[in-house]
């Protein structure tokens, strides 16, 4: 038997005699421990502290009313367990729930996997954990195995094999996605050797009706508060926060994509934390199909909630061989409050999930808001000419460009060029657009098709359907079904030669609309859809940027509608909104800053009156609001005037300036006076800063006070770029820094600092 206490990696030790595992982030500290009836329970999630100083978890079992037993890590719904369980399966026999012997551990580098197998049955688990040396980021999933022998004549149409394990997409993200399971093995506490150990049955298929990624555990609080997402179509990343009842309180999304409506992100504090002080515990799940998280407090004072793919009533077949694995639900703990918890996400998402991280976003202009679907080659020429004019780096064709497609009733589907719009193709656009110095882009949504077109008068079996229930249209258009394997393959082939044949930089994946009467007729396993399909765009996302290595592409689902840490592992931003109007706008990105960093944040300029609010607002002010992310235009450049054309060019150059500091710095989420709001970014070296401040309204008597900079070094010095007035640090931390709002409604600034020493 290993030494007690020993350490396995710097990151993850493990003691074999208590069953201790301790995981260790630069600044906190998960633990769990092994309890006696061998499942894993949670120990610990916070501060550095002595492990020593851990307590044993208790079973529930002292009681047959007891409350006080510690948290599952993975919530299962035998003994006395009475909150939400994570695993939920029913055994061919009809027996529901797992009972487990734990088996052993292993740790590689810095990935910790815990063993478990179930005490009769053919079925184990992998509760998995990984950490990094450079965030706060714990990573979890879970991995099932139906170990039984073969399926005792159990029908298999042959569409199962390889369809949940060893894949990376069905992971989430990060390295070591593509481990299987069932590599662990060994022994440990619990004993045994295996999983057929104490005797096993039902060799037939187990239905799985839900499996969580993981089960967090807050400490004991004083009290509460949940912070979330909500919304709607333009109305998305809405920050809500809210004291959470003594109850459960369900976050999900039954769509099919993550949704607008809600997010699979959450914080929660206790009450008293503000934006740069206070202990903070978030997680988000890395997933863009549909989800559940389940937040329960109990009576006595405990907070747990657990989260996965799927949402009520759905059900899984898991057959002899078969391993069914989640995505990755992160989750991190801070001491920094909102502010900070942003900030060490930016940071994870930098370094482990975004596929190039290091790549400046490009400044682009997309053609729909000046065009919609009246597309044709000599007025995508003149956009393309105004916008290369305007310093402009990527061209985007939007909708309209293919098929029979001059509304959204029919084309989709059909991803060959118009004729009557480009009678040559897209090719001399793309040339025309590669000439002026700018990379090509193109709009398409691959998941849809639309009734009328060519596509489904061919394959009309490949819709999302049930073929006894009249097929819901939305937006005049049925979603296909990615779980095929020949309508995996045809969106792959397809958009391959798309970008092949018209050398195409940048793709806007766009999905408008839900799953709605998902099942396929006769199929053993109906529900996999759920889970496929989203697998299955994961899978053609990754192939496209494996094989066109320079290609880059912008999630955007009817918006906000699917932005997740699953989709930002394949997609280079997210449009998080068709909402552009810049007063909206400011709480949109808020909320969407909680979690995601600005480089990953598409933020369109487009015309005033705006065309969804019909809101008139200043250029300058529209700009100001849009440079706090990845920048884009968006409105009809032939209508604009010769000086808004020369206002917008000078803008743009601006942005460039400031582009590295608010694509890769830190963000600081200021608090000012009346209406004003602020945001920070600060370079990583701490040499350059950037302030940007609106106020969409003005109130007499109340000016905007000094900002104050917590995050500069009161021992500096510090350069306004602009005026060329030097500060000192320590009045910039403590008295702050005027806004420089000019007078009147739909004021903004724009304030550059730089370090002297």
């Amino acid at each position: 038997m290993p030494a007690a206490s020993s350490v396995i990696s710097t990151a993850i030790s493990f003691d074999t005699d208590l069953g201790l595992a301790v995981l260790r982030t630069r600044n906190s500290v998960y633990a769990l421990r092994v309890g006696a009836d061998g499942s894993p329970r949670h120990v610990h999630w916070g501060p550095e502290l002595d492990p020593a100083a851990l307590r044993h978890p208790r079973s529930p079992a002292d009681s047959s009313f007891e409350d006080e037993a510690a948290a599952d890590e993975l919530g299962i719904q035998t003994g006395p367990r009475f909150g939400p369980a994570g695993l939920q399966v029913r055994f061919a026999d009809g027996t529901a729930g797992a009972q487990w012997r734990f088996l052993g551990h292993r740790v590689e580098g810095t990935e910790l996997r815990l063993r478990l197998a179930d005490r009769r049955y053919p079925l184990t688990a992998e509760l998995c954990y990984r950490v990094h040396p450079d965030t706060d980021v714990v990573e979890r999933w879970t991995e099932l195995t139906h170990t039984g022998g073969p399926d005792d004549g159990q029908p298999d149409d042959g569409q199962h094999d390889g369809q949940h394990g060893g894949q990376r997409d069905g992971q989430g993200f990060g390295p070591g996605a593509g481990t299987e399971a069932g590599a662990c093995g060994g022994t440990g506490a619990g004993g045994g050797t295996g999983p057929g150990a104490g005797g096993r049955t039902g060799a037939g298929p187990i239905t799985v009706t839900r499996l969580d990624s993981a089960s967090w555990t807050a400490p004991r609080l004083a009290d509460y508060r949940l912070s979330h997402l909500v919304g709607g179509w333009s109305s998305e990343f809405q920050l809500q926060r809210d004291r959470l009842p003594v109850a459960e309180t369900v976050l999900t999304s039954r769509r099919g994509i993550t949704g607008h409506h809600a997010s699979p992100w959450l914080a929660l504090d206790d009450g008293t934390a503000t934006e740069e002080r206070g202990e903070v515990w978030s997680t988000a799940l890395a997933w863009s199909g549909s989800w559940r998280v389940t937040v329960h407090r109990d009576p006595v004072g405990r907070t747990t909630w657990t989260g996965g793919l799927g949402h009520e009533g759905l059900a899984w077949t898991l057959r002899p061989g078969e391993t069914l694995r989640t995505p990755v639900f992160a989750g991190l703990y801070t001491q920094g409050g909102f502010g900070g918890a942003s900030r060490a996400w930016h940071a994870h998402l930098r370094a482990h999930v975004l596929p190039e991280p290091g790549r400046d976003r490009p400044v682009l202009y997309n053609s729909w808001e000046a065009t919609g679907f009246d597309v044709d080659q000599p007025a995508q020429c003149r956009l393309a000419d105004l916008a290369a004019g305007l310093g402009v780096e990527l061209f985007v064709l939007d909708d309209g460009w293919f098929g029979a497609r001059t509304s959204d009733r029919a084309g989709l589907g059909d991803w060959t060029p118009r004729t009557a719009a480009f009678p040559d193709g897209l090719r001399p656009l793309a040339d025309h657009v590669h000439g002026l110095g700018m990379a090509f882009g193109l709009w398409v949504e691959p998941e849809m098709v639309n009734r009328d077109s060519e596509l489904f008068r061919a394959h009309p079996d490949w819709v999302i359907h049930t073929p006894l229930r009249d097929a819901t249209e939305l937006r005049n258009q049925l979603m296909l079904d990615f779980s095929r394997p020949e309508v995996e393959e045809w969106a792959s082939r397809t958009l391959d030669r798309l970008v092949t044949e018209n050398a195409v930089d940048w793709l806007k994946w766009d999905a408008n609309r839900p799953f709605t009467e998902a099942g396929r007729a006769g199929h053993p396993d109906p529900d996999r859809v759920w889970i496929d399909h989203t697998r299955a765009v994961h899978r053609v996302m990754d192939r496209l940027r494996a094989d066109h290595p320079g290609l880059r592409i912008e999630a955007c689902a009817g918006g906000g509608g699917r932005v997740d840490l699953g989709m930002l592992t394949r997609t280079d931003q997210a449009w998080i909104s068709d909402n552009t109007d810049a007063v909206d706008r400011i709480g949109i990105q808020h909320g969407f800053g909680q979690l995601f960093p600005a480089q990953t944040m598409a933020a369109w300029v487009t015309d005033s009156p705006n065309g969804l609010t019909g809101r008139a607002t200043p250029l300058r002010f529209r700009f100001h609001v849009a440079m706090a992310g990845a920048l884009g235009l968006g409105g009809d450049l032939a209508r604009w005037t010769q000086d808004e054309l020369k206002e917008a060019a000078e803008l743009v150059a601006r942005y460039k300036e400031i582009r590295p500091v608010v694509q890769r710095g830190h963000q600081y989420r200021l608090s000012g006076s009346g209406d004003v709001t602020s945001v920070h970014y600060a370079a990583p070296d701490g040499v350059e800063h950037v302030l940007l401040s609106w106020r969409p309204t003005t109130r007499f008597g109340h000016r905007p006070a000094p900002l104050r900079l917590p995050t500069l070094d009161a021992a500096a010095r510090y350069l306004d770029t602009d005026t060329g007035q030097v500060h000192d640090g320590a009045t910039l931390r403590h008295h702050g820094i005027d806004p420089r709002l000019p007078a009147g409604d739909y004021a903004s600034s724009l304030i550059r600092l730089r370090r002297l020493d």
